[in-house]
């Protein structure tokens, strides 16, 4: 949609659709979001952090949406909100609204016959349909896609070029898949015998919930024997890889480059920072926020915070407190002998 073609929306009609309070004429209109930095007389913006009143005071944005707080820090039109950032993002979907289907089957795609393709689905070129597999209402089946048999695709949902579904996974209704994701690739299952490995024939599916967002190139193993299950609301950043039997619980976020190894259980409302791991068949609580590059190694049973990444700083240095770092037992043993405790010092193996 080209800016000429985008339709604007005063402030009353915003303010009718999603809440909050008009602080200005609510006869302003806007047609696009931008920055504060950035933005013209027919954007609005938002202000939702202390270091960008500079911005604020000098924007030539038409409106602004801020909280409470920030009310009089500006005198242009705006909206105020108890959650600014979050009324941004509904307000940018209103203007920017996702581009609806266009019913019907390319030319060159392959749709098998016993397939199900709602009449008002759009299924993109070179895309292939399995067997008794389903597009719901409103789909849109990108360029090179492939989705296997009996895989299920619910309504609305939205797939990018070129991601792959395989055999009977299913994804719930308004699911947006990024390109070159793969939902439902055989988990790593492989058991030894006599020096050689034999492979574990995975069974499982990959079930989606509604409202889930895929990343670009991120990976979702099938379950072994049971599913693996990501609940409704879920947001995957790229390059994420879930093994397989993992369940990720409902409105739970994992950003770019995390691996979570099969089998473990991720709770609700959690926050998995970027390039982190979490080791197989543990349990991660509800509301737990786990920061960028942590290793979980054992399992988290409370909500909160935790932190596993050691901060960087000069190689040299680096080194040197490595090295102290191998000797914490030595030295914890000292102290507890000089408070008067019985425990002999150990020797350091070298």
């Amino acid at each position: 949609m080209t800016r000429s073609e985008r339709r604007s929306y005063s402030l009353g009609e915003i303010r009718e659709r999603f809440g909050g309070e008009v602080a200005g004429d609510p006869a302003t209109e806007v047609r696009r979001v931008a920055t504060l930095e950035a933005a013209s007389a027919d954007c609005i913006a938002f202000f939702a952090n202390a270091r960008y009143l500079s911005q604020l005071k000098t924007t030539r944005a038409g409106a602004v949406i801020l909280g409470e707080q920030a009310r009089d820090a500006t005198r242009i039109p705006r909206i105020v909100s108890d959650n600014p950032y979050a009324y941004f993002a509904r307000v940018s979907n209103l203007l920017n609204p996702a581009p609806p289907p266009r019913p019907g089957i390319h030319s060159s795609a392959v749709v098998d016959p016993a397939a199900s393709v709602s009449a008002d689905a759009e299924v993109g070129p070179c895309a292939v349909i399995g067997a008794r597999a389903r597009i719901s209402s409103g789909c849109i089946i990108g360029a090179g896609c492939t989705i296997g048999e009996a895989a299920i695709i619910g309504d609305d949902c939205r797939l990018y070029a070129n991601v792959t579904v395989y055999h009977d996974c299913v994804i719930g209704s308004r699911a947006i898949v990024h390109s070159g994701a793969v939902i439902g690739a055989d988990g790593f299952g492989i058991a030894m015998e006599e020096g050689r490995w034999v492979k574990v024939p995975q069974v499982g599916r990959v079930v989606i919930g509604d409202d889930v967002e895929i990343g670009a190139n991120t990976t979702i193993d099938r379950g072994a024997l049971d599913d693996t299950v990501i609940e409704e609301g879920v947001k995957l950043d790229n390059q994420i890889q879930i093994g397989h039997n993992v369940h990720i619980g409902a409105h739970t976020a994992i950003a770019a480059c995390a691996g979570v190894a099969g089998s473990a259980r991720i709770g609700r409302h959690c926050r998995i920072g970027g390039a982190s791991g979490i080791a197989g068949h543990l349990t991660i609580a509800d509301n737990v926020e786990i920061s960028t590059y942590t290793l979980v190694t054992k399992s988290i049973g409370q909500a909160g915070t935790y932190t596993g990444a050691y901060v960087f700083e000069p190689h040299a240095q680096w080194r040197r407190n490595a090295v102290q770092l191998r000797h914490l037992a030595e030295l914890a043993d000292r102290v507890r002998a000089l408070e008067g405790g019985s425990v002999k010092p150990r020797r350091s193996k070298r």
